[in-house]
């Protein structure tokens, strides 16, 4: 193969024109002829058995060229993009062969999209707030609270009507306009009152109610409902309850302690959940911060990047959510059943995010150019140990899977943030006023340094499981 010109024909688009040697478009040739053999007639021979020659001459000496050149032209094109030093982005690949025969081979052009040119300035010192990392003993209690509540133990009462907070056992079957709908029945349910589980209306209905009630509950659907055919309907459920049931939350002592825990007091108890929720802060302060130095980098990124790489990382992203229902035994199109979704809703979900990703890791790749941030040989061994201890595999086996220059292009990008991070200007945000309790979680954040070869690995470890 060898590059024989490429220049720039639109933005972001470069037409290279590629030769392939007589030598290898001929084993390509060959290679395709006896690929179709034993599909192609010759008068006097048996299928698969006519010679190259009888068919050439019998259909032409270009018979098998198409197959020929759909062998060699993509790892030519590969090989002339590295050579043009370009990088391109998966897009639609215009082709045109400009000439080809087995004495001087194969001559092609072909259009390709490549990763945009783009500018950033603006990311040193960029200011952003800290929140305090301070927790709170109410942080500490409502953390307590819930263990107690996931210690609960139910308790029947049968001495009163259902009240909010209680769980109710029920059957229950709905009809709108006297007939019966998917999903509308159900028996020995088991509801929590004021949960808000169904539809507004139903839940009010059951309280005030005893254990044995036969009663109907009417409600109207939203119009928000996810079935269409119930958006905005009336329906009528007969409802029977058969236990009124209360949580009784255990007392908060040392054996509370010893029964949920490594601990034998409270009081040791209580330290490791505020040293846990310390850490979960810390975190979450952490990814607030980044969130605030990704916005600006967003804003200050400058260059026409082609739509194409929203559209691909936006199916990346839904393809890696379909994963990831599957592995929870559920799949994409029950999902957008429950969830009102179509095709076109569910891709909208997921295109802002994916453009968002796609500025913060060329804004990101260019700070790394302009410091001169690169992986040295010992951060790529270092990484490829630590995905092969993550993957419980052997190092030569990522190696295998993951190009050293993807990881090196990521490890970059890593060493990118954590300059914009040094540099920042960072100040304590005010005091936020008291609130009846907080929760330590870590911030959903654009992932600035989401790892392609990471990633990489990770497909493979799934496909082999």
């Amino acid at each position: 193969m060898s590059l024989k010109s490429s220049k720039k024909v639109d933005t972001n688009r470069w037409q290279l024109e590629v030769a392939v040697d007589a030598s290898t478009f001929n084993a390509a040739v060959d290679h395709a002829y006896k690929k179709q053999k034993n599909r192609i007639a010759v008068p006097g021979f048996r299928k698969g058995k006519a010679p190259r020659s009888v068919v050439e001459k019998l259909y032409g000496p270009n018979i098998f060229y198409e197959g020929a050149v759909n062998e060699v032209y993509p790892d030519a094109l590969d090989a002339a993009v590295k050579e043009a030093k370009l990088d391109m982005i998966q897009d639609k690949i215009d082709f045109d062969v400009v000439s080809v025969d087995e004495k001087d081979g194969l001559v092609f052009k072909a259009t390709i999209t490549v990763k945009p040119e783009v500018t950033i300035d603006g990311y040193k010192g960029i200011k952003v707030t800290k929140k305090s990392e301070k927790v709170m003993a109410d942080e500490v209690n409502a953390e307590l609270k819930k263990v107690q509540e996931r210690d609960a133990r139910m308790v029947t009462v049968d001495d009163r009507p259902a009240a909010k907070d209680d769980i109710v056992d029920i059957d229950f079957d709905g009809s709108v306009d006297g007939k019966s709908f998917e999903g509308g029945k159900a028996d020995n349910f088991s509801l929590t009152l004021g949960s808000g589980q169904f539809i507004p209306g139903f839940e009010d209905q059951i309280i005030g109610k005893n254990t044995g009630d036969e009663f109907d509950v009417n409600v109207t659907f939203p119009q928000d409902y996810h079935a269409e055919d119930l958006k905005g309907k009336e329906a009528v459920f007969k409802v029977k309850i058969h236990e009124i049931k209360v949580r009784e939350l255990p007392e908060l002592d040392d054996e509370f302690a010893k029964d949920v825990s490594e601990f034998d007091t409270l009081k040791e108890y209580k330290a490791d959940v505020k040293k846990h929720l310390e850490a979960d802060k810390k975190e979450a302060v952490r990814d607030d911060m980044d969130n605030q130095l990704i916005d600006s980098l967003v804003a200050s990124l400058k260059g026409e990047i082609p739509a194409v790489m929203y559209a691909n990382k936006a199916n990346d992203d839904i393809r890696d959510f379909s994963y990831r229902l599957q592995s929870q035994g559920l799949d994409i199109r029950t999902y957008m059943k429950y969830t009102g979704m179509d095709q076109e809703k569910l891709r909208k979900a997921f295109e802002p995010q994916a453009e968002r990703q796609v500025k913060v890791r060329l804004a990101l790749e260019k700070i790394a150019e302009q410091e001169k941030l690169v992986a040295s040989d010992e951060d790529i061994e270092k990484e490829y140990r630590k995905m092969a201890d993550q993957y419980k595999t052997d190092v030569d086996k990522i190696k295998a899977v993951v190009e050293k220059e993807a990881l090196a292009s990521d490890l970059a990008v890593e060493k990118a943030i954590d300059f914009v991070r040094d540099q920042a200007d960072v100040m304590d945000a005010p005091a936020e006023k008291k609130k009846k309790s907080t929760k330590a979680t870590a911030a959903k954040k654009t992932k600035a340094t989401k790892s392609s070869a990471t990633k990489k690995a990770a497909d493979k470890k799934d496909s082999a499981e």
